[in-house]
């Protein structure tokens, strides 16, 4: 077994990983940004490294610094978790290519093959493995995209071959529309994958997301861990994940996971991974692989007994399954809960902000993953996921029940959470039967009541400015590596003291320095012809140039954010003057975009 991990990410799944290395007797290095300084996954390891910057490109997806850190650190193993590198081919084979150090994940060929969706398509046929219609090799012009709608039907998906969670993929219900989507979606698989490379598919109408679990050994032992249902999403981003799925029968539940079986067997695949399929009217296809572990992990151990970060460990370090595929049991029903730092009522909006209350519950059947604390800021450089709250029952009715009392209990403020919409699908016809589909929560439910549920349910996120307490812990940098160290009776900061003084009242919008042509959530303002941006982010593309005549409500550019893409929208007509980013840059709070005259 190893004696130290790096793991090569942060916040809840960094501490997971963590946990795991504890019980193996594994010491832990955690990597952080400047943004991370004090993040929980920082303070759990046994030691800490500086790795860069806040914007990811800088820190967390720096192959060579997270190398070197690792090297110099004395670890021998590497686990990315899920984002960032963890499913980047060429990281993978870097640490397989260094001596001294192990990766803990699948081979990077069959990382390289089942991640490309394209590839991965091939390998499923080649395993007998039911696919979605559409091609096997990249497109590159619109004609070869209508050439497929006109054989199959509208609408059809343009998926990036790096993607997944909804980015780089392009939804087209007219040939009219093919060329703005194919533009956009090898724009996005560039940006968020560095790879502008798309395919196409048809897409189904009203699926089921069933997605199996995969452990696979060097040994050639490879068992599947059952189903998870993963089909309430909005904007193909998962929002509720439940093992095992509402509505699969026994007979289609061991087809589809023997089928997954027989697709990474095929691909060579070792450690853990998860194959998803669409599920409609009875026929399952496959959809991609994702090679790693993910979010959602928490509700197949729950329903298991099994420990799958655990496995990915021991896989790496070379042993072999000690079960049998009859020896997988599923028991009783989980559901997991992502708590994200989102306003349901605006869209799911990001909210960035200070947990100024976080209280989340406890007791029989609650397991919570998390790295976060009452006071800890939560920043828009990162996912918005803060928490991850899962609900164990003998069965689904049992386990919604318990989920009424824990969320119940869950308190937050400070920030928006997406707590009031757990709640309104407890009590939500569709869900509680299980007849929700991809498409139910994007297209079918009434807006008013997730409104109606904030309102009840949600709280309003504080004003800036509340008191800091007092604290004899101090944390400081000594060549990069992060060190807490305690002081006896240090004083309150000036910047508190000053804050006391300060006569800008913040009711008074006449004596800030902006104001908002719109709601808080807007993802930009205007003051003195200047739109600045209203959160950070990375953009995404320019959509005007100078000279340019716009008219409010056009799009200047597109901002990233918390993972999801924000049109920016000219606040009030003019002549563009300047353009102050190009694609690519990151953006702070109040960094000025675009200026009008």
């Amino acid at each position: 077994m190893f004696d130290k991990v790096l793991v090569a990410n942060r916040g809840e799944i960094a501490v997971r990983v963590m946990a795991a290395c504890e019980e193996l007797g594994i010491e832990t290095v955690a990597v952080y940004s400047d943004a991370d300084r004090d993040n929980g996954h920082v303070e759990y390891a046994d030691e800490a490294y500086n790795v860069g910057p806040a914007p990811a490109s800088d820190s967390y997806l720096d192959q060579e610094t997270i190398v070197e850190t690792a090297t110099e650190a004395g670890a021998d193993a590497i686990h990315p978790g899920y984002g960032f590198l963890a499913e980047n081919a060429e990281f993978a084979r870097r640490i397989e290519e260094t001596d001294e150090l192990t990766w803990v994940g699948p081979p990077s060929d069959a990382m390289e093959q089942l991640g490309e969706k394209t590839r991965a398509r091939q390998a499923m046929q080649a395993a007998d493995v039911p696919v979605v219609p559409g091609t096997t090799e990249p497109v590159d012009s619109p004609e070869e995209v209508r050439e497929i709608g006109e054989e199959f039907g509208y609408p059809v998906a343009i998926k990036a071959e790096g993607g997944g969670g909804g980015r780089g993929m392009q939804i087209v219900h007219d040939p009219a529309d093919v060329d703005d989507a194919l533009e956009t979606a090898k724009r996005e698989g560039k940006a968020y994958f560095d790879n502008d490379s798309v395919y196409v598919e048809k897409y189904l109408a009203a699926p089921k997301h069933i997605e199996v679990q995969i452990l696979a050994d060097e040994h050639g032992n490879v068992r599947h861990l059952g189903e998870r249902d993963c089909s309430l999403q909005r904007r193909h981003q998962k929002v509720i994940e439940e093992a095992p799925s509402p509505v699969l029968d026994e007979g289609l539940r061991e087809q589809i996971g023997d089928a997954a079986r027989r697709g990474v067997r095929e691909a060579g695949y070792t450690n853990a991974g998860t194959v998803e399929f669409l599920v409609e009217d009875g026929e399952f296809y496959f959809m991609e692989v994702n090679t790693r572990i993910q979010v959602e992990h928490t509700a197949t151990e729950e329903v298991t007994g099994i420990d799958i970060v655990r496995w990915q460990l021991r896989v790496a370090a070379g042993e072999e399954l000690d079960f049998s595929q009859d020896q997988v049991d599923i028991e009783g029903h989980a559901i997991e809960y992502r708590i994200n730092a989102e306003n349901p009522a605006d869209d799911f909006a990001p909210t960035p902000g200070t947990l100024e209350t976080y209280d989340p519950p406890g007791s029989i059947g609650i397991r919570l993953d998390h790295a976060v604390n009452q006071g800890d800021e939560i920043g828009g450089d990162y996912d918005s996921m803060i928490a991850k709250l899962i609900v164990a029952g003998e069965d689904r009715n049992h386990c919604i029940e318990r989920s009424k009392r824990a969320l119940e209990h869950f308190e937050v403020e400070g920030v928006h959470t997406i707590i009031p919409f757990h709640r309104l699908m407890l009590t939500d016809e569709a869900f509680v039967e299980g007849s929700h589909t991809t498409k139910y929560l994007d297209e079918e439910l009434d807006e008013a009541k997730i409104a109606d549920a904030v309102e009840r349910w949600g709280t309003e996120p504080l004003a800036d400015g509340s008191e800091s307490s007092e604290t004899h812990e101090l944390t400081i940098e000594v060549d990069g590596k992060r060190h807490d160290v305690v002081l006896e009776d240090l004083p309150q900061s000036a910047a508190t003291e000053t804050d006391e003084t300060d006569d800008t009242s913040e009711d008074d919008p006449a004596d800030s320095a902006a104001s908002s042509s719109g709601s808080d959530d807007e993802a930009a303002t205007m003051t003195d012809g200047a739109i600045t941006a209203e959160m950070q982010g990375t953009i995404l593309s320019v959509d005007v140039a100078v000279g340019d005549e716009v008219t409010e409500g056009d799009i200047i550019c597109v901002l990233e954010a918390m993972k999801m893409e924000n049109d920016v929208a000219a606040p009030a007509g003019g002549t563009v003057a300047s353009v102050e980013v190009e694609s690519g840059d990151a953006v702070d709070m109040g960094d000025s975009l675009i200026v009008l005259e």
